[in-house]
């Protein structure tokens, strides 16, 4: 008999300011169904783009977690101290011909609207001799399918979507694409959880996961919570932090969106004691695709508690 594998979830925020909604209700998604599967969480900062970081926002965003009741079983990793775990990926990518240096900047790939299949700046090269290339992935033709426990089968051609895509970039920073695979693997996650945002890469991380020769987790991707003109919560005005002083509220309004009773985290006992009410009645299968919009932000009144 197979025994299956340990259920092991992670919570991966970059570090670009506070937690909002949408990040708790992926974080409280995440570690419901590590826990409902009785697996480990783990966290991960997401630390590989300086320039888009807010000073202290990593440390913010984990003593809003803490203060949620949720902490990593296992050490927080950083991905700006892995940058030897993915230089050796990008090394054998590169001895196996899987990866290739490339000059083409965004104005050169216009006409294939960003889409690269083939070089088409100076045969690879750099003009600028100061200027080093970036290295993407070279994609084969055919699908990459994967059945996602929330939102159905997903299948996409990637060479045909988004095109031989970059693994480290022209300014030598390493592309999202290639750390979160390298990292899921070496941190044996076996259920990736987190916002349908990232639906549309989890195609290019399963063939560049196939090209390292690394095993596919179980995918499920959480309806995105956004504001009362649909759009995306961390790109609208609306993405107010959470109050990590009381964080009774918007745990409830994260449970309702996730498709749970919200009632079940009332009563005593504190953060911690809701949280164990909350997990025993967790139903992963009550779990929308979407968000109704009626729930969106700003969010219809909760019942009362005592309903």
């Amino acid at each position: 008999m197979t025994i299956p594998p340990r259920h092991r979830g992670r919570f991966a925020p970059s570090p670009t300011g506070p937690l909002h909604m949408g990040s708790l209700v992926a974080a409280l998604g995440s570690w419901l169904l590590a826990r409902h599967h009785d697996g480990d969480w783990l966290v991960r900062i997401e630390d590989i783009d300086p320039p888009r970081e807010v000073p202290g926002a990593a440390r913010q965003q984990l003593d809003t977690l803490a203060a949620f009741g949720m902490t990593s079983d296992e050490p927080v990793w950083w991905q700006s101290t892995r940058g030897d775990a993915y230089a050796d990926a990008l090394d054998r990518l590169l001895r196996d011909d899987r990866a290739f240096a490339c000059a083409c900047s965004r104005s050169d790939l216009a006409a294939t609207n960003g889409i690269h299949r083939a070089c088409v700046a100076n045969d690879g090269a750099p003009s600028d001799a100061s200027r080093q290339p970036a290295i993407r992935l070279r994609v084969n033709d055919g699908i990459a399918g994967f059945d996602d426990a929330i939102q159905g089968r997903i299948e996409q051609d990637v060479r045909a979507a988004v095109g031989d895509f970059v693994l480290r970039r022209a300014d030598g920073l390493w592309a999202y694409q290639l750390a979160v695979v390298v990292d899921d693997a070496a941190q044996g996650i076996s259920h990736v959880v987190r916002g349908a945002d990232l639906l549309d890469s989890t195609p290019r991380q399963i063939a560049l996961q196939r090209a390292l020769g690394l095993p596919t987790p179980t995918y499920a991707h959480l309806p995105l919570v956004r504001d009362a003109q649909g759009r995306k919560l961390s790109k609208s005005d609306a993405a107010l932090p959470i109050d990590p002083a009381d964080p009774l509220p918007a745990l409830r309004r994260s449970l309702a969106l996730l498709g749970q009773d919200p009632r079940t985290a009332a009563g005593t006992g504190g953060i911690d004691a809701a949280l164990r009410r909350a997990l025993g009645s967790f139903d992963p299968a009550r779990i929308p695709r979407e968000i109704d919009p009626s729930r969106r932000f700003p969010f219809t009144p909760e019942p009362p508690a005592s309903a």
